[in-house]
């Protein structure tokens, strides 16, 4: 993050809620905390946006990584519409006056999401059209216009489209017999008004830019760019071509436009119905949802976007204007050209000390019979770990069952593999996958398809809760004895995303989390209706009540030592937490009440933040800042330093996942492994590290300040395993 985000980002992006005065001045709740005490979950969502954003603008990162920080910021705001605004829409047009935790209405948040998101969508396309499009063009890779190519060009993309294209386009035109066509969610279109050169009749059509292809066809350009490809898009090759598809008409105008859908459903969970069923049900109808945002090119008609309006019904505060592309997503395309010298240089997972480098892997089983062994991706290789645990437990004749969570997996899953190869060894295979997973459905019903086929009992866990949780439990006959060997993380099981994302995870043979986990899928596949465990903190019972409760014990322990000592600024209390989101408003007041009791509160959240850090009797104990970059920081811990206790697991601080989910935290006692869990806050905490603070008003601002000097905290963790 360049010191020319740093003042870009001090800002919030749209109009928030003013900021309240400091807390002595609020007025004052049953409990003793103020009123307003609140961030706005959306808006927090969207300055995270913004974030993610002011990476792609960081003129000292890779191009490439840049123009790949623009597709990501396009498809993070999809799913934002896609879920979260339709959530809104859906409470606003019921009319449940349900307001969110800082007191606004559905409406009210509605306004203010369209407000910011058109800031920030003009905001993306400048920053494409001004900045990175620019500088992939000085690099020779260059995203050109039709009326760019030389006429050598234009004959030779003329029969690619005959050939490739043309074939697989369905005009679609609108008249009394044709009444206007579905338009499905995400999917780009030309919209085109023809005029018949016979009666001079004017006509609308629709083509829809097909998904199956690439969006930006290749131009080599030999000579020009040493081997490196220009890119056309594939709506400027089709709108050169129009008169092909609509011949003895005359084009008058044509012009980009793209719907984003409501696709947040729930399922309607029956006992006596197959779920999968039922969720196959449900998808289909995704398809169907109500439009909630129309993005169009900024040169449309007023006409033709009264016409769009109209036929898919849609509010006008809804349709956001930009210029350039539309869907910058497609910009993953881009960032897989062959130029490694804009982007960040490859790094390789490390094989963890424990499992140590050889032609023939260490038993992990021996391994942790040694000692637990705390594992840090992207930094510590999955595959040689986690991945390689279930993998010899599908292989060694003497494990006895495999039961595992199954949320989000690979497209070629070798933990998939495992689980069926060791089904097919005759082991007892639970396998419970989570066919719920948000935009994952259709993959999971896939998977568990697969599992059952092979033999593996498939579970879908609870009626009313989606399993989140991390877990594998490996049962092995040692002797004459039976020992249990476990992995908890904060990740998903998936070989992929574990070297992009950041989790931890602890394997480890302790008896008493072994018995944890035995009681916990019992609960999952079973009747058993166990709420208590021995070192997990499970949701939606525990978890909440569980952090609730090591906070307040921090309190107390701060109110002895002061006792103790006369100073309260001197206690050895204090709270470290590391999460995704931050929005729970009883996990917030829990650390609203330390920080006026004098424990300090170290928050390090990735996204969505609804705490107000440094207001005045109420939080001035309390810091937050974000870290984003090459990584997806994703794990989730908690350290309460007077009790000296840390805590690993899938929850983040969220309604979802303390009350709808199913979700496991695991105390790690080791104090080997606790010093790593330390020196991951350590680092992540460093006043020189490179990060955004978050101020008492709602407002980011990069940090360390211009001109200083500073640290990033993933290179460093990667220098580490070098």
């Amino acid at each position: 993050m360049s010191n020319s985000v740093a003042t870009a980002t001090t800002s919030r992006i749209g109009s928030a809620p003013a900021a309240p005065p400091a807390a002595a001045a609020l007025p004052a709740l049953a409990d003793g905390l103020p009123e307003g005490r609140y961030l706005n979950r959306e808006l927090s969502w969207l300055d995270f946006n913004a974030r993610v954003l002011a990476l792609a603008e960081d003129t000292s990162l890779p191009l490439l990584e840049r123009a790949k920080f623009l597709a990501i910021f396009a498809s993070n705001l999809d799913e934002f519409y896609m879920v979260r605004v339709a959530g809104l829409k859906r409470r606003a047009e019921t009319g449940l006056a349900v307001r969110s935790a800082d007191g606004l209405s559905p409406r009210a948040q509605l306004a203010l999401i369209a407000s910011s998101t058109r800031e920030l969508a003009a905001r993306h396309s400048r920053v494409f059209l001004d900045m990175v499009q620019p500088d992939l063009a000085n690099e020779g890779i260059s995203i050109i216009r039709w009326s760019e190519l030389s006429d050598d060009e234009k004959v030779r993309l003329t029969d690619y489209f005959a050939e490739q294209v043309f074939p697989v386009l369905t005009p679609l035109a609108v008249d009394p017999a044709h009444p206007f066509p579905y338009i499905s969610g995400l999917s780009l279109n030309l919209a085109v008004t023809v005029k018949d050169l016979k009666s001079a009749g004017e006509h609308f059509a629709r083509v829809k830019v097909p998904d199956n292809v690439d969006r930006f066809v290749r131009v080599d350009r030999p000579g020009i760019s040493d081997g490196i490809p220009a890119f056309l898009p594939l709506e400027e090759l089709i709108a050169a071509h129009l008169h092909v598809l609509f011949p003895g008409m005359e084009i008058v105008e044509h012009h980009a436009f793209r719907v984003t859908r409501n696709a947040d459903f729930e399922v309607e969970e029956d006992r006596d119905e197959d779920l999968l069923q039922a969720l196959e049900r449900e998808l289909a109808r995704r398809r169907f949802g109500s439009p909630v945002r129309l993005e169009v090119s900024d040169d449309m008609t007023e006409h033709m976007l009264d016409l769009l309006l109209r036929e898919l019904d849609v509010d006008p505060a809804d349709v956001v204007q930009l210029p350039g592309l539309l869907d910058l997503s497609s910009l993953w395309q881009v960032y897989s050209v062959d130029r490694p010298d804009l982007k960040d240089a490859p790094f390789v997972p490390a094989t963890h000390p424990a499992f140590g480098e050889r032609e023939t892997p260490k038993s992990v089983f021996s391994t942790l019979r040694e000692g637990d062994v705390l594992v840090h991706h992207p930094y510590d290789s999955f595959s040689t770990s986690v991945q390689r645990f279930i993998e010899q437990a599908a292989a060694d004749s003497q494990v006895l069952a495999i039961k595992q969570t199954l949320y989000r997996t690979s497209g070629d899953s070798p933990i998939v593999n495992a689980l069926i190869a060791a089904a097919e060894a005759g082991k007892q295979v639970v396998a419970l996958v989570e066919i719920k997973a948000r935009f994952d459905e259709q993959a999971n019903i896939k998977w568990a398809r697969k599992l059952e086929q092979a033999g593996v009992h498939v579970v879908y866990g609870l009626v009313g809760l989606k399993t989140h949780c991390k877990t594998c439990l490996v049962v092995r006959r040692e002797g004459s004895a039976i020992r249990r060997y476990c992995h908890i993380g904060t990740g998903n099981y998936n070989p992929k995303t574990a070297r992009l994302y950041e989790d931890v995870g602890l394997l480890t043979s302790d008896p008493e989390i072994g018995s944890d986990l035995t009681d916990l899928f019992n609960t999952l596949t079973g009747y058993s209706r166990k709420a208590k465990y021995r070192n997990l903190l499970v949701a939606p019972h525990g978890v909440r009540a569980g952090i609730i409760e090591r906070i307040d014990r921090e309190i107390e322990l701060a109110a002895r030592a002061s006792a103790a000592t006369g100073d309260a600024a001197g206690n050895a209390t204090g709270i470290r937490l590391k999460a995704n989101a931050l929005v729970d408003e009883q996990v917030i007041d829990a650390l609203y009440r330390a920080s006026r009791a004098g424990v300090p509160v170290e928050i390090v959240v990735r996204g969505i933040c609804a705490l107000k850090p440094g207001v005045p009797g109420l939080s001035e104990n309390i810091t937050v800042r974000s870290i984003l970059g090459r990584f997806l920081e994703h794990s989730r811990v908690l350290h309460f330093r007077g009790a000296d206790e840390f805590w690993i697991g899938s929850a983040d601080m969220m309604h979802r996942n303390l009350d709808r989910r199913v979700e496991v935290m695991v105390q790690v006692k080791d104090s080997r492994l606790t010093k790593q869990l330390g020196s991951i806050f350590d680092s992540a905490l460093d006043p020189a590290t490179r990060c955004w603070t978050l101020e008492s008003d709602g407002t980011w601002s990069a940090s360390p300040a211009p001109g200083t000097a500073a640290r990033d905290h993933q290179v460093e963790l990667m220098r580490s395993r070098a």
